[in-house]
């Protein structure tokens, strides 16, 4: 996720607390980290002199279990982080505790996960959800804690509260229940702080100020207002209670309304339902494109007409026409526009349009669509279901899917591999070969359902058996025949919801062979409520992980939105 803004200046009840008390809060350093940009961050936080600084976590890379590496990316954190000599508190992200695997490091590196302290009257809690989705998912454990804490601390002048993953929105922001919102009430908890979606917005809830901090040096882009890096100040003085501001890198300073939760909900919106293309533009076999996009432009404000230039940033080797184009939508209207598309010989990247789209009233935002381009991968049907023994000798493995992309569209740097899909009327099969020289030493850690699968060399795949639905199943398979899996929905929100819980049924057989490794997987479709007949289509996506390169080599480019899916076609 995406948004990015900044600041605040928020005033709670105004307590006597004596000379002003200031500290700062740094935001995610990683998921995609931006060379130097944390460093400056660190820089400028150190010039400020705070009397401490709180992060709310992403510090290292991360997702991996190896712990030789983990303690690598803890010294190098610690490293860049030597200029502040104030005193420096972690709050642990996803990132930094993947897996229980990862908790052990984390400990040695820094400390208990979840923690509290005081500093002149004024209480911290900083919360670990590293592991979790939803506030409720929480260990009961680690919330008796929360409860005994907090009620042992109603005197302090304010509670601040710190934790990766901001769970209360979508809940709290739309009136729904949440475990911990209900705890910050109940015991007069006065702000609390998130990261992760490296983007910036805040709002007020029953008294209580959540903010949301935008990246320090994860991977971002600029909102509504052009943020992008920043780090944010808190000061606690007699006369204006509490104000939270973030700084910008090189010092500007942003209000607190530039973008409210609510704000971001008809930014959500606009990103949803604003632009989209009704078919994807088929890839040929040789993988050339040559068609017409249709894009539909929905404008979804009451008030504000969209009016402004069309543009397409448009990749080498891809042509589109026209390029540019003048936008005039009014209030709730929708119009269509068709353009001719064409691609020599690399589909990936293609290309992405954008628009700005009203979001409140004389407030507006870019808002970006890449063209829906899908391959196209043969699955056969077949009346003699194969054996599921890893041999692959079977007629019914036919026509493999032979060509990868890395994650910038060029080619794959992993060994080669060869992808099968084949069906009957009562099962889906799955075959794949990956060739590796060193197939020995191929990495096979996960020894149960629903384990790191994803972090050895394994297969993995995308399947919508309805492409109209948005259910998605996310399966995967390593050298031991060990799956990770779990159903994904799209809400109308064109939220993500993944469900770990979801198990299949699988029966699996892997080999190894010389230089390569196979699989042959047999998988029921009543699990799916699907069907394959011929002529049918599902939504898909496959990839090979090969952790000795440091490689994936993926079909078409991985994301859980089924829009960037290709295509099984049954035959």
């Amino acid at each position: 996720m995406k948004r990015v803004i900044l600041l605040a200046v928020m005033v709670l009840s105004v307590v006597a607390v004596g000379a002003p008390i200031r500290f700062a809060i740094i935001g995610d350093r990683t998921g995609g980290h931006q060379d130097s940009v944390y460093e400056k961050i660190v820089a400028a936080v150190a010039a400020d002199t705070p009397e401490f600084v709180i992060t709310v976590g992403d510090q290292i890379e991360g997702y991996t279990e190896d712990t030789t590496e983990l303690n690598k990316e803890w010294q190098e954190y610690k490293a860049i982080t030597a200029p502040l000599s104030m005193p420096l508190h972690l709050t642990p992200g996803n990132h930094d505790i993947t897996t229980d695997g990862q908790l052990g490091p984390f400990e040695r590196n820094n400390g208990k996960p979840y923690y509290s302290f005081d500093y002149k009257n004024m209480h911290f809690i900083v919360l670990d959800v590293s592991r979790w989705e939803s506030s409720d998912k929480i260990p009961a454990e680690q919330l008796d804690w929360l409860a005994g804490d907090l009620g042992t601390t109603r005197k302090a002048r304010f509670t601040f509260v710190f934790l990766h993953k901001p769970f209360w929105d979508g809940t709290v922001t739309e009136g729904k229940p949440d475990t911990l919102h209900k705890l910050f009430v109940k015991y007069g908890v006065d702000a609390v702080f998130a990261g992760h979606y490296h983007e910036y917005f805040g709002g007020t809830y029953d008294g209580i100020k959540y903010t949301v901090l935008g990246s320090s040096g994860g991977e971002t882009e600029p909102g509504p207002t052009g943020i992008l890096y920043h780090w944010t100040s808190v000061t606690i003085d007699d006369k204006k209670g509490i104000e939270i501001t973030p700084v910008l890198l090189g010092g500007e300073k942003r209000k607190w309304d530039d973008v409210t939760a609510t704000d971001m909900r008809a930014i959500g919106r606009n990103e949803l339902k604003g632009l989209r293309f009704s078919e994807p533009v088929r890839v040929g076999a040789d993988l050339k494109v040559a068609g017409a996009a249709t894009l539909s432009i929905a404008n979804l404000s009451s008030t504000d007409a969209v009016s402004d230039a069309l543009r397409w940033d448009v990749p080498e080797g891809w042509s589109v026409t026209p390029s540019n184009a003048a936008v005039q939508v009014a209030p709730g209207a929708e119009d269509r526009m068709t353009f001719a598309v064409i691609c020599g010989a690399r589909p990936f990247p293609a290309p992405t349009v954008s628009l700005r789209l009203p979001y409140a009233p004389g407030k507006t935002s870019v808002v970006k669509r890449t063209l829906r381009v899908a391959r196209t991968a043969s699955g056969t049907t077949t009346p003699k279901p194969p054996a599921i023994d890893g041999d692959l000798n079977e007629k019914c493995w036919q026509n493999p899917e032979t060509r990868f992309f890395d994650g910038e569209g060029g080619p794959a740097k992993t060994d080669s591999a060869r992808f099968y899909f084949a069906a009957d009327s009562a099962n889906l099969y799955l075959a794949a070969v990956c060739f590796d020289p060193a197939v020995n030493t191929v990495k096979s850690q996960a020894s149960a359902p629903d384990g790191a699968v994803y972090n050895d060399d394994c297969v993995g795949y995308f399947l919508q058996p309805d492409t109209g639905e948005g259910e998605i199943y996310q399966v995967y398979f390593n050298p031991a025949g060990i799956a990770f899996d779990q159903k994904i929905t799209v809400s109308d929100k064109g939220e993500m919801n993944a469900d770990p819980k979801w198990n299949g049924t699988y029966e699996v057989k892997t080999r190894l062979g010389k230089d390569q490794w196979r699989i042959e997987a047999k998988i029921p479709l009543a699990q799916f409520g699907a069907t394959a007949k011929p002529g049918q289509a599902w939504g898909l996506n496959f990839r090979r992980k090969q952790p000795g390169r440091k490689a994936n080599a993926d079909w078409q480019p991985v994301s859980y939105d089924p829009s960037a899916f290709g295509l099984l076609l049954f035959r």
